[in-house]
């Protein structure tokens, strides 16, 4: 399994925390809030709002919470406005970290990302540094019992899927940014559940992390970046072997 899928999982474990503290939500709505803003509320013709729209659906976010963003967003109500904001650094072992963030201060929050790395044993680094390293993907996942590859492959190849690859108990499917929405619509109308959609940043290549302390420092800072209200996502470019992911997270 690739180091952004076993992250893809250890991150789908911790969102069942944030949904319990309440956090998930406040950030799925700043998504809204920010794509409404910049592209108005028609969902056909503003896809960045439809996709925020469609991933708070999937998070369970209740309708009438999803419309009051989206009119805080274009401005029928009102409401503190967001802007988006990004931050590169490195992390334990050369590991490159990029965190996508939403912010009514830009200031504030960079030194507070900042703040984060320092006391995380990472360091800040000039834009630029690190984002080169990433590539904006749409990535879907499907259980590996919901599925045979030749039924993925009929449905979301068609549909524009680049890729589909076993990571055992479960199929990636990697798109365009584009053509997200499209594999996801084919895999629904051919009946084939899937546990997660999004657009997402993989890495070109990946750091590997074969010493327990070194792991454990990286997980420790991307926790607490994520803990921080105004980051919406992190990246991170490495890989954990399984036996040393097991101790780690044991």
């Amino acid at each position: 399994m690739s180091g952004h899928s076993k992250w893809h999982s250890i991150k789908h474990k911790k969102g069942a925390a944030d949904k319990a503290r309440g956090k998930l939500f406040a950030k799925l709505i700043k998504q809204i809030e920010v794509a409404a803003r910049g592209g108005g509320a028609d969902l056909e013709g503003n896809p960045t709002l439809r996709a925020a729209v469609q991933k708070a659906r999937d998070s369970s976010v209740p309708a009438d919470t999803i419309d009051r963003a989206i009119k805080r967003g274009t401005g029928e109500l009102e409401g503190v406005r967001y802007e988006p904001a990004s931050y590169e650094g490195y992390a334990s072992g050369g590991v490159a970290v990029y965190i996508e963030c939403l912010t009514d201060n830009r200031n504030r929050t960079g030194q507070e990302v900042k703040n984060v790395f320092t006391r995380n044993g990472g360091s800040l680094a000039e834009p630029g540094a690190v984002a080169w390293q990433f590539e904006r993907k749409g990535v879907i996942y499907v259980e590996r019992r919901a599925a045979t590859e030749d039924d993925l492959m009929l449905a979301a190849l068609d549909a524009g899927a680049e890729d589909i690859v076993d990571e055992g108990d479960t199929w990636r499917i990697t798109t365009s940014p584009t053509d997200l929405q499209s594999v996801r619509s084919a895999l629904e109308s051919a009946g084939i559940p899937f546990t997660s959609a999004e657009l997402t940043m993989l890495p070109n290549q990946t750091v590997p992390l074969t010493d327990e302390a070194t792991a454990r420092g990286v997980l420790r800072l991307i926790d607490a970046l994520e803990e921080h209200d105004d980051v919406q996502a992190v990246y991170a470019n490495f890989d954990i072997p399984d036996d040393v992911l097991q101790a780690v997270v044991a």
